[in-house]
């Protein structure tokens, strides 16, 4: 097969859909590798990096997607990516489509078959491409919270894990999934005061046992948040339902409940955000304030880590990359336990049942 991978144009993304060490097995399987130039630079690799492994380098996205049968990305691909993509193409990348009808009706007009990594599942229904960038973006939600409650940032001016004498923040994280769980790692880590709401009982049994009582865990409700928020100095929102919006948790209304200077980080952006008043911002522009309360909504998180992202994305998708490569589009859905599920767009229909719902569109 002809695959090819391309420079991430979406702002200050830095992240590379292959590395060189992958793109040495893709050779050795017999498969012809085109990267552009410079695509890797992000990150450290050099052209000369990926011609060694066996790569060829070509000039321009354009020259990559004009030679390649099989794209693959790291982000959702835009406006000028979308129109290089043909019904021969395969893209195989993080889509998130619920949110963005326009990115959904040109990747349908395109023709091509669209796989999204974060719908994919394994045979315990778990999302095996979603976990690796759910972990850092869990992870570095806490980071950036406690560095947006300091004073210059616009925050309350507190430190997150607070000093003797003096009480830390208090953290509410949304969602105890995988981004919920890396979050109060780190949190708890920092010495905040954490509690975590998911509505599930079975996994806040097992939240309970892993922190011995270092976070707190409640059921989730409308009432648990409300009486919550008013205490909360960072929310941290890692709500997911798979390849559909996220819910809105936090309404405009509760923005009156919290403090001044208080943080919202929304892990969920990428779904559509699971606060009312979420908005996709850049690593560029990173923050917005709604009725003093501090917004952090940047749609990719990862890509300010775009190093360690990469390598820990790369470890994730390359069976699935050699499998589509080695067995061909049908073969490897069919074959791959789960697989199946990533695809969402295939000769102009939308084949993913939650992206058709969250859009109201015929799901074929």
């Amino acid at each position: 097969m002809r695959i090819g991978t391309v420079t991430e144009i979406k702002p200050l993304e830095r992240r590379v859909g292959l590395t060189p060490s992958v793109v040495a097995t893709l050779v050795a399987h017999g498969h012809e590798v085109f990267v552009q130039s410079g695509a890797g630079g992000g990150v450290g690799l050099s052209d000369g990096e990926y011609e060694s492994a066996g790569g060829k380098i070509l000039a321009d996205a354009k020259a990559v997607f004009e030679a390649a049968d099989l794209i693959v990305k790291v982000k959702e691909p835009q406006a000028s990516e979308i129109a290089l993509l043909t019904p021969r193409h395969t893209l195989f990348t993080y889509l998130h489509l619920a949110p963005d009808p326009e990115q959904t009706k040109g990747l349908m007009a395109s023709g091509a078959t669209c796989i999204a990594y974060e719908t994919i599942v394994d045979e315990n229904g778990g999302l095996p491409l979603l976990t690796p960038m759910s972990q850092v973006a869990g992870r570095m939600a806490a980071q950036v919270g406690a560095a947006y409650l300091l004073a210059p940032a616009g925050g309350r001016g507190l430190l997150m894990g607070g000093v003797p004498g003096v009480t830390p923040a208090k953290v509410i994280i949304l969602g105890g999934g995988v981004a919920g769980f890396n979050a109060a790692e780190i949190a708890v880590g920092m010495r905040a005061d954490v509690t975590i709401m998911d509505i599930s009982p079975s996994k806040l049994a097992l939240l309970d046992a892993h922190f011995e009582g270092r976070a707190r865990t409640v059921l989730s409700s409308r009432g648990a948040l409300l009486e919550l928020l008013p205490t909360a100095d960072l929310v941290i929102g890692c709500v997911l339902v798979a390849g559909a919006s996220a819910p809105k948790l936090i309404r405009r209304e509760d923005l009156k409940l919290m403090r001044k200077g208080s943080v919202l980080v929304d892990v969920a952006i990428d779904q559509g955000g699971c606060f009312e008043t979420s908005h996709a911002t850049t690593h560029a522009d990173p923050t917005y304030v709604v009725d003093g309360v501090v917004h952090y909504c940047v749609a990719n998180m990862p890509g300010a880590a775009p190093l360690t992202s990469t390598y820990a994305l790369g470890a994730a998708t390359t069976p699935y990359v050699l499998a589509l490569a080695d067995k061909g589009i049908e073969r490897a859905l069919s074959d791959v336990p789960g697989f199946a599920a990533g695809l969402n767009i295939q000769a102009g229909r939308v084949v993913h049942p939650a992206v058709a719902a969250s859009q109201g569109l015929p799901h074929a």
